[in-house]
């Protein structure tokens, strides 16, 4: 199975503009996740798309691989799509540019979902949810998942609803699942799935994933332990600085 990772990055941030081109490290943001990407096994090829030269030319300078693409894509997966029309793969994994720390096995299980589901159309991964204040966040996208592990709701409400009691957090295997943007696709999937229109689902949650599960294909969830740091704000990116500078200073084993 051949697997590309592509990065879409854009420089207008509503939050904060210019997050890519963010350099306390010494490293762009925008490296930080290509070089994190690059340490998956099972990719054969990393690319960031974006529509900014400035970002395009920032990824030449520390040796990576860019896609320039058109402006007025109103998602990150139709920036992917685009980048994909010209990929060699099987699999395209959308990672998106503000995940610094993320788990390089991480992006290694997503196609091995695929290889494990035949049939399902795209993978994507979740945590256990262990606070109540997490499941009542609309902020926190939760997921529920049948028997065989595929996906049968996304929402921002809590879900699964407790009738009777309250949820219990602490169980094992986890029946409270929050969702990570991390997707992986079939490319011919990807292509189609860019083409179609939102769904009514996806336009009241405002979750482009319900677009799939809307038109009855399916996606199979990858529960794994922690996930990653986003960068959505001046105060995560502050957060990241100092967890990555500890790291530098932690002596080598």
């Amino acid at each position: 199975m051949q697997v590309a990772i592509v990065i879409p990055a854009r420089y207008a941030s509503k939050r904060l503009p210019g997050k890519p081109l963010l350099r306390v490290t010494g490293k762009y943001l925008i490296q930080h996740v290509y070089e994190r990407a690059c340490q998956a096994h099972r990719a054969r090829t990393v690319i960031v798309a974006t529509d900014d030269p400035r970002i395009a030319a920032a990824v030449r300078r520390f040796g990576g691989r860019v896609a320039m693409t058109r402006r007025d894509h109103p998602s990150g997966t139709d920036r992917v799509a685009e980048v994909a029309r010209h990929l060699d793969a099987d699999v395209v994994i959308n990672l998106q540019g503000d995940e610094p720390l993320i788990d390089p096995e991480a992006l290694d299980l997503l196609p091995g979902l695929l290889e494990r589901d035949p049939e399902a159309d795209m993978a994507t991964l979740a945590v256990p949810l262990r606070s109540k204040g997490d499941w009542l966040d609309p902020n926190c996208v939760k997921v529920v998942c049948d028997a065989t592990g595929r996906a049968l709701y996304f929402s921002r409400s809590p879900i699964p609803y407790v009738r009777d009691g309250e949820p219990d957090f602490a169980s094992d295997p986890p029946r409270f699942l929050r969702h990570l943007g991390l997707y992986a696709y079939r490319r011919e999937f990807l292509l189609q799935l860019a083409m179609l229109p939102p769904a009514p689902l996806e336009k009241l949650e405002k979750l482009e994933q319900l677009r799939v599960l809307a038109r009855g294909r399916a996606i199979q969830v990858g529960v794994v332990r922690h996930g990653g740091l986003g960068v959505d704000t001046a105060a995560d990116y502050e957060r990241f600085v100092q967890l990555y500078r500890r790291s530098r200073r932690r002596p080598a084993a």
